[in-house]
Order: structure tokens, then C-alpha cells, then sequence
């Protein structure tokens, strides 16, 4: 065996590596309750799906969804997150699987909620983007 036996599977794993952190990162921020900046991590074109339902693309959610709903929460976690990526090419395949409790500001009500994220990314520019998301959730 040599290096370029090699190189197509390190390759894949620094890809999936990197679209990890994508996912980290906006995760991160939906937990901090401050998405401010969260577009980079999204294709200007991407189709979000929440629940069955469309929320248009990412910039759309943001401001109509999102960051009003956030503002009602005092706090977001996650847990026993799990993810599975696989990679083809220029295109990411990724299903998050977790629970998460929210905590709302006005009352303290604490709803604890399953859910799962599948979601589409593309490499662009050495960059990996979401491109499409279809997350769905119901309380535990």
C-alpha cells in the first residue's frame, strides 16, 4: 500500500470533519441563543424545512422563525446529539439525531423535545454550506 491508496480516505474524513464542524458550530450558536452571524453557514439558496413545513431559505427563517423564537427562551440544550455524514463528492449528507431542552424566559416552563435533522451540504469554494435542512421534533 501506498500514499495514494491512502488519500482518498483521508480525504473523506477531513471532509466529514469539516462538515461536523459546520453543524457544530450553528448548533453552538442556536444553543448560545444568539445565531447572529449563522448565515455563513448556509448556501444563499437553501431551502429550510421545519416540521413539514417550509420556511423558505435560511435568511427568511433566521428573521421570521428563529430569532423570534429564541427570544422566548432563556435557555436551549442539547443532548445525546449524534450525527452520521456521508460524503459524495461536492455533497455532504448529514442526519442528527439528539434531544434538547428549552427553558422559557417568561415562566421558566422547561419542555424537553426528540428530534432529528437531515440536511444537504455543499462544497463550494472549499467551503462546505447547508443547502438544504429538514428538522422535526416532538416533546419526550
Amino acid at each position: 500500500m501506498n500514499n495514494k491508496d491512502t488519500m482518498p480516505d483521508l480525504r473523506q474524513a477531513k471532509n466529514i470533519e469539516l462538515v461536523k464542524n459546520v453543524l457544530k458550530r450553528y448548533n453552538n450558536a442556536v444553543e448560545a441563543l444568539d445565531v447572529t452571524g449563522t448565515e455563513r453557514f448556509f448556501t444563499a439558496e437553501s431551502d429550510i424545512y421545519e416540521n413539514g413545513n417550509s420556511e423558505g431559505n435560511y435568511i427568511h427563517y433566521l428573521e421570521h422563525h428563529l430569532v423570534p423564537e429564541l427570544k422566548e427562551f432563556k435557555s436551549f440544550a442539547f443532548n445525546d446529539y449524534k450525527v452520521e455524514i456521508q460524503i459524495d463528492g461536492n455533497y455532504a449528507f448529514a442526519a442528527e439525531t439528539y434531544n434538547y431542552v428549552v427553558v422559557f424566559a417568561k415562566d421558566n416552563t422547561e419542555i424537553k423535545y426528540k428530534g432529528v435533522t437531515t440536511s444537504i451540504l455543499r462544497k463550494a469554494k472549499g467551503e462546505w454550506k447547508i443547502s438544504v435542512s429538514h428538522n422535526s421534533s416532538r416533546k419526550q
